[in-house]
Formats: structure tokens, C-alpha cells, sequence
């Protein structure tokens, strides 16, 4: 390849990193839930994407064989992360509890509604808090989503009906839950 050749090749491959990091960012955070995590799975879908860019440039849409390389990475080490997580969470939850006083308490109190959808998400599996990112928070169809996380569309709907029904789970209490469920039964 010419010198030429490369150098636009470059310049085409750092436009396409400016123009999608913040996007591949904000996708990979509401998978895996942590910014450190998802910036480094950014880094390294882009750096996949680096490595292929003379076939990916070519694409239609190379964005979304990024996003795909993203949520696949994204997946495949859910379960490391979370271990990982789980072994550092400890000791500093332990910490905090420690420190914890009653005003500061009163303070955090106030806050906590704001954060159970948060938590509700975090909660999720990683691949039903995919499937819910992709599907409502990047707004793609059900076979988009599909074809990213490489399954049926059957898959994704119920993937996604799994996790909403997981939500309701933790966000409605069961006695709430209950009773919307009879007052929206037909008469018999």
C-alpha cells in the first residue's frame, strides 16, 4: 500500500474513532456497567477494528461491526468482571459501612430512589442488560440487535421480556404488583 494510501486510510479510521468513541462509550457503560470497563472494552473493540480497517471502511456501516465487536467483547468477559467486581466490592463496602454516620446516611437517603432503576439494571444479566441497551436505549430493531448479539430475533424478544419482567421484579413491590395485576383482570 502506498504511503498515500495509508496515510488517508488513517485519517478515514481516526475520523471514525472521533465521530463513534462517544457512542461505543455509552453502549458499552450500560452493558457492563462500569466506565473504567466499558472504556477499556471501547479501546479494545476499536484497536479489533483497527486491525480489519481496510475491510471495515469498506462496509456500509462500520459503526455497527463495532458496535457488534463491542457487545460481543462486552459478553464474553461478563463473567471475569463480575468476579472481579465481587472481589474488590467487599472491602469497600466494609469501609464505607464503617465510616457511615447518621447525617451522612440521612443524605445518601434522599438519593436512593433516583438510583433503583440503576441498580435494577446492574442487577441484570449481562446479556438481558444487553439486549435492553440495544433494543431501547440505541433504539434498534429487533433483528438489529439480533444480528449484533448473534442470535434469532426469538431470542431477543424473549431475552428482553425476561429482563423487563426481571425490573418489575425489583422495582415493584409484590403487594403493588399483585394488586395492579387483579384490578386490570376482566370482571367474571
Amino acid at each position: 500500500m502506498s504511503r498515500v494510501r495509508r496515510d488517508r486510510a488513517r485519517e478515514e479510521f481516526e475520523g471514525f474513532v472521533a465521530g463513534s468513541t462517544e457512542q461505543l462509550i455509552r453502549t458499552a457503560y450500560l452493558v457492563v456497567w462500569d466506565l473504567p470497563a466499558a472504556e477499556d472494552l471501547v479501546q479494545e473493540c476499536l484497536l479489533r477494528v483497527a486491525r480489519r480497517w481496510p475491510r471495515v471502511r469498506t462496509m456500509q456501516y462500520p459503526l455497527a461491526y463495532a458496535r457488534r465487536v463491542l457487545v460481543n467483547l462486552a459478553l464474553d468477559g461478563a463473567e471475569r468482571r463480575r468476579r472481579h467486581t465481587a472481589e474488590l466490592a467487599a472491602p469497600i463496602a466494609q469501609a464505607l459501612k464503617d465510616q457511615l454516620d447518621e447525617a451522612a446516611g440521612s443524605a445518601l437517603g434522599a438519593f436512593a430512589e433516583s438510583w433503583d432503576l440503576t441498580a435494577a439494571l446492574a442487577a441484570l444479566a449481562p446479556r438481558q442488560r444487553a439486549a435492553l441497551v440495544l433494543r431501547y436505549f440505541e433504539d434498534l430493531s429487533e433483528t438489529q440487535v439480533a444480528e449484533l448479539m448473534g442470535c434469532s430475533v426469538g431470542t431477543v424478544k424473549s431475552t428482553t421480556s425476561r429482563a423487563l419482567q426481571r425490573l418489575r421484579q425489583v422495582l415493584v413491590p409484590a403487594e403493588v404488583d399483585a394488586a395492579l395485576r387483579t384490578s386490570s383482570q376482566p370482571p367474571r
